[in-house]
């Protein structure tokens, strides 16, 4: 299930996913905290946004796993392979903070909490959808670099 879908690597497939739906709820994320007037009106699309990308978190690390076990890489690339995955693995604590405080700032918002109480969520959830969004960017610019940079100029990665 995580290493092929119709001869194409399945982390080739699924990262892009998480490419986008992490920024795109980090966005709606900050959208509604820094204007609670949109909480009731997109708070539940934010969520559906940031669970689906919470979801799609592990998928990628399994179908990543199983694509580096298919790639057999040394020298260089197996590094710079090691340092993407290392990142990787952190993606999913970052993504479920999000998820976490943007499902506590629905809930409050549909409870008719005001305060200071939301406001400290709001600001947590946003500097939370933040970070997210860098780890993910991190991690995706790792794995370019993995795939791509002795392609585009072997002699970057040439060991002699």
């Amino acid at each position: 299930m995580f290493d092929t879908f119709r001869g194409l690597p399945v982390h080739a497939l699924v990262v892009h996913a998480v490419v986008a739906l992490v920024p795109l709820s980090a966005l709606g994320l900050v959208a509604i905290a820094a204007i609670p007037r949109w909480r009731p009106r997109f708070g539940l699309l934010v969520v559906l946004g940031s669970t689906a990308a919470l979801v799609c978190v592990p998928v990628a690390t399994r179908s990543g796993n199983r694509l580096q076990k298919r790639l057999n890489a040394s020298g260089v690339v197996a590094d710079q392979i090691a340092h993407h995955k290392s990142l990787g693995q952190q993606v999913i604590w970052f993504v479920l903070v999000m998820w976490l405080l943007a499902v506590a700032l629905y809930l409050l918002d549909r409870a008719g909490r005001a305060g200071a109480l939301v406001v400290v969520v709001a600001v947590v959830a946003a500097l939370a959808g933040i970070a997210a969004t860098a780890q993910v960017v991190r991690t995706g610019e790792a794995g370019s670099t993995a795939v791509w940079k002795c392609t585009i100029t072997p002699n970057a990665c040439s060991t002699g």
